[in-house]
């Protein structure tokens, strides 16, 4: 099971918000690249990005950011915020990312989405499904909509989507605990899934209750920024893996 920890980015900052909730930002370093490079000396092998800022406008805005960190640390990075384009998409790999998450463009453009699954291979296209009470939010967290979480994995199953990132956003960045259930549910049914889960972790020992048969990765944000996981900590149990 991978740790990955995350970098949130608003106007240049490292930043976490609450459920998210643009109006609940919290600044934490004014620097993405040197908390990447904290993440890459505490050996952990990759790293989720949000350009939250590119989530908001309609496509990457960071994308020098991506860029720095990617040449200035060993890190695999995931890329998500604003990829509603395929030269939005080509841009974030050309930056380095080893893989790009999408979500609202999957919702919207779903042909479109399952096309890249194939031109881009399985390893590369992962889907990023944010939901609150099993429904599907897209544009930042901004709208709900009435689609079925398990509904649309499905719909991007069935073309060869491999890698699933799930954020419950009711518990993002309330450090409240994961929605286990939620995930285990959702690697039974889709069994050659890859269910890296985000949202709510809030210790080293709720990781490692977490079972590794079923989740894929998981993805720490607040509870590392807060102070309620050491940092070497996590990256000596990411050494285990």
């Amino acid at each position: 099971m991978d740790i990955i920890p995350a970098i949130d980015i608003i106007g240049g900052k490292c930043v976490r918000l609450t459920q998210g909730d643009y109006g609940t930002i919290k600044i934490y370093s004014g620097s993405p690249v040197e908390v990447a490079k904290r993440y890459n000396d505490s050996d952990f092998k990759r790293v989720h990005i949000v350009d939250l800022d590119g989530a908001k406008s309609g496509s990457p805005v960071n994308l020098k950011i991506l860029e720095k960190i990617a040449s200035e640390t060993n890190l695999k990075i995931q890329f998500g915020g604003g990829i509603k384009s395929e030269e939005s998409l080509s841009d974030a790999l050309n930056a380095g990312a080893s893989k790009v998450i999408c979500g609202t463009f999957a919702l919207t453009q779903p042909e479109k989405f399952s096309g890249w699954i194939d031109k881009y291979s399985q390893e590369k296209i992962v889907l990023g499904a944010d939901f609150r009470e099993g429904k599907i939010a897209v544009n930042g967290w901004q709208k709900q909509t009435e689609i079925l979480l398990e509904d649309i994995i499905e719909r991007f199953y069935t073309y060869g989507l491999r890698e699933l990132v799930a954020t419950d956003i009711s518990r993002d960045g309330m450090l409240s605990g994961v929605n286990a259930d939620t995930y285990y549910r959702l690697k039974k049914r889709f069994d050659l899934l890859r269910v890296v889960v985000s949202g709510g972790v809030s210790s080293i020992e709720e990781i490692e209750k977490l079972d590794s048969s079923l989740i894929s990765g998981v993805i720490v944000g607040k509870a590392i920024y807060e102070g309620k996981i050491n940092l070497k900590k996590l990256g000596r149990c990411c050494q285990k893996e």
